[in-house]
């Protein structure tokens, strides 16, 4: 008797395993029942002409005392600033971006200090809309007293529409691979499951260099090119599969 009822119970509790086994757990989806999905990914590139263009203009004094060097600093960057607005920069466009005070020595040959002097460098970060004028700029600051420029960097003020235009070859390359894939796997795409973008510039740089000690004048108006500009896509499609 306790044999017969052991066994009821084990086929019971067997039953009762398999009947959960095959239903499910309440609200879980398995592997088997989630859709197939194909995901690709696209790229679109377009050109652009730079239309604006960044630079860094900066004057370095030396005096005896920080009074000197910063007065001397002081008369040399307002011409800086003067000769940029004559050239057609506006004041607006014409920014601090660094004033550094700095006390310097000279040594003799054990090492010892024999003088001290200071050091003053005052840096404009100069906005030039008007990118055929740049090299006229530059040329007018180096020889009104700028003794660096560096960093020159071209951009486009309004990129928006070379923007839609690289997601638009991106999204048609990526529609392109999916279709592609699909006829390749034996598949039939469903629908569009989801969809992001993002988007990058490179900017063109020409790295600076120096104007020589107090700003020696150039002989003529500096070479400057643009060129082109890249502006890249990219999006990621999924798709259910049928």
């Amino acid at each position: 008797m306790n044999k017969l009822v052991k066994l009821v119970m084990v086929l019971g509790m067997s039953a009762l395993v398999f009947t959960a086994c095959a239903g499910g757990a309440p609200g879980v989806i398995s592997a088997s029942e989630a859709p197939a999905t194909l995901s690709v990914t696209g790229t679109g590139q377009v050109y652009v002409v730079p239309d604006i263009a960044y630079v860094s203009v900066g004057v370095r004094t030396q005096g005896a005392t920080v009074t000197e060097a910063i007065s001397l600093n002081n008369a040399q960057a307002l011409q800086i600033k003067d000769t940029l607005v004559a050239e057609g920069v506006e004041e607006k466009d014409i920014q601090t971006s660094s004033f550094n005070v700095y006390q310097q020595y000279d040594y003799d040959f054990q090492g010892q200090p024999t003088d001290s002097y200071y050091s003053v460098e005052n840096t404009v970060y100069v906005t030039v809309r008007n990118i055929s004028d740049l090299g006229g700029v530059l040329d007018a600051v180096g020889r009104s007293g700028a003794n660096s420029i560096y960093g020159v960097n071209f951009d486009v003020a309004d990129k928006s529409a070379a923007q839609s235009s690289a997601r638009d070859l991106a999204v048609q390359a990526a529609k392109a691979q999916a279709q592609e894939l699909a006829q390749s796997a034996g598949v039939e795409l469903g629908e569009l499951t989801s969809i992001t973008s993002s988007s990058t510039t490179t900017t063109q740089n020409i790295y600076g260099y120096g104007m020589g000690g107090g700003g020696a004048a150039m002989s003529e108006s500096v070479p400057i090119s643009s060129g082109q500009m890249p502006i890249n896509a990219q999006v990621f499609l999924t798709y259910n599969i049928k």
